[in-house]
């Protein structure tokens, strides 16, 4: 699962677009302009707090012929993701999320000794270990030099590669097709995404299954959760765009699921083998044929709910400012870099953030420059309300402030302003 990186160096390139990276189509409506931001997990250190900081375009298009969501500024890829600073075992949900995942491929696709399991984006090993306690033989694939050296000293096998086509033809040759290719949350934050599903496509060869999660841009537009769009995501998935992409490289959608992860993604399963296709499938096709997602009027009007959620949030830290509230936040996720810096948030406004990764502490959040402490010197604050910057593992981090003595208020403010009881 790719979340959250950080750069070794300041990103200071980029380029604009115009053709859609999936189908080389025409980018037309806009979906969402952000302005102009730093690169949301660019964090900065206190000495270097006075100098400027790169700013790019922060605006999401639609294709006007495959209506895959998508930057039209891509920031170097290269610079962002050799060096993570974010461990995906970190979050205990996530784990068990991966652990049932496990469980249940090896049951449905009848995993054992025999088998042979790969992951892109395998970060530091939070999937597949569940995969080698099983005793199923697998590979993970990731780019960053720091995280694979977390994930080998774990027992997962681990090769540090950016995937591609040619670079999957490699892995086949040193070991075998894979009878199951897993891609859980990457798939967005991959520019060249044609040589990355054709490397998928030459990893699970003409048996394998392709596993691929990804949040549902339908729950994304429902939840307004224009805060998951960063530089770092370049592109932003329904089934009808994925499915295209997919066909074109030869393999064919035969199952989706959908999970709560991320404010609600999809799990889709496809195989370059014609396999029948599920009801679950059929209803998602219908379901977003039904709400227009092949229209433009679908996309429009996005951006005008996102400013007007800015707005009332920007109103009640004014007002809980002149009340003399002490306000500090929990996370230091891209998502809430990018609500921070659209909200036009500063440490004035916010005290600190907490976030539990000891790369992320003592450094200034990008564009904000609040501090980035622990948590235990969080709670030692005496703040009157705590915001919760990735919400989508709200539940989780709001009873670790509870059970650290925190009796204030605990808010998030997506897709509104409200308050954990």
């Amino acid at each position: 699962m790719t979340i959250a990186c950080l750069p070794t160096l300041p990103v200071s390139s980029a380029m604009q677009v115009t053709g859609c990276r999936a189908c080389g189509g025409q980018l037309g409506t806009v979906f969402c302009d952000l302005g102009e931001q730093p690169v949301s997990n660019s964090y900065v250190p206190p000495e270097r707090r006075g100098e400027p900081e790169p700013r790019f375009p922060l605006r999401a298009l639609v294709c006007s012929t495959c209506r895959l969501v998508q930057l039209d500024t891509v920031v170097d890829a290269e610079a962002i993701f050799s060096d993570y600073a974010y461990f995906s075992s970190a979050s205990e949900s996530w784990l068990a999320h991966s652990k049932r995942f496990c469980d249940s491929m090896i049951q449905r696709l009848g995993l054992g000794a025999d088998s042979f399991v790969v992951e892109a984006a395998s970060n530091d090993g939070y999937l597949l270990k569940y995969f080698v306690e099983a005793g199923v033989p697998c590979l993970g694939i990731e780019p960053a030099v720091n995280v694979a050296e977390v994930a080998r000293a774990a027992g997962v096998p681990t090769e540090v590669l950016f995937l591609g086509k040619e670079t999957a033809r490699g892995v086949v040759r040193r070991y075998r097709h894979a009878d199951l290719v897993v891609a859980n949350n990457v798939l967005a934050h991959v520019p060249p995404v044609n040589d990355f599903v054709a490397g998928l496509a030459e990893l699970a060869g003409s048996s394998g299954v392709v596993s691929i999660e990804a949040p549902h841009l339908l729950q994304l537009v429902d939840g307004v959760q224009f805060d998951t769009i960063y530089h770092e995501h370049y592109s932003y998935y329904s089934l009808l765009p994925m499915e295209r992409l997919l066909a074109a490289h030869g393999l064919r959608v035969f199952d989706v699921e959908r999970l709560a992860t991320h404010g609600g993604s999809l799990r889709v399963f496809a195989s370059a083998a014609p396999r029948p296709a599920s009801a679950t499938l059929d209803e998602v096709r219908a379901e977003e044929a039904a709400r227009g997602l092949d229209d433009d009027a679908f996309y429009e009007g996005f951006d005008v709910r996102v400013q007007a959620l800015l707005e009332e949030f920007r109103s009640w830290l004014a007002s809980a400012r002149a009340a003399g509230r002490r306000i500090g936040a929990y996370g230091a996720a891209a998502k809430g870099n990018t609500f921070l810096n659209a909200a036009r948030v500063t440490a004035e406004d916010i005290i600190a953030v907490a976030d539990r990764s000891p790369k992320k502490q003592g450094r200034l959040l990008p564009g904000s420059h609040i501090p980035v402490v622990t948590p235990e010197a969080l709670l030692r604050m005496e703040l009157d309300d705590i915001l919760l910057l990735p919400w989508n593992i709200g539940e989780e981090l709001a009873q670790q402030l509870r059970a650290g003595g925190f009796r204030g208020r605990i808010l998030v403010a997506v897709p509104r302003l409200r308050e954990y009881r």
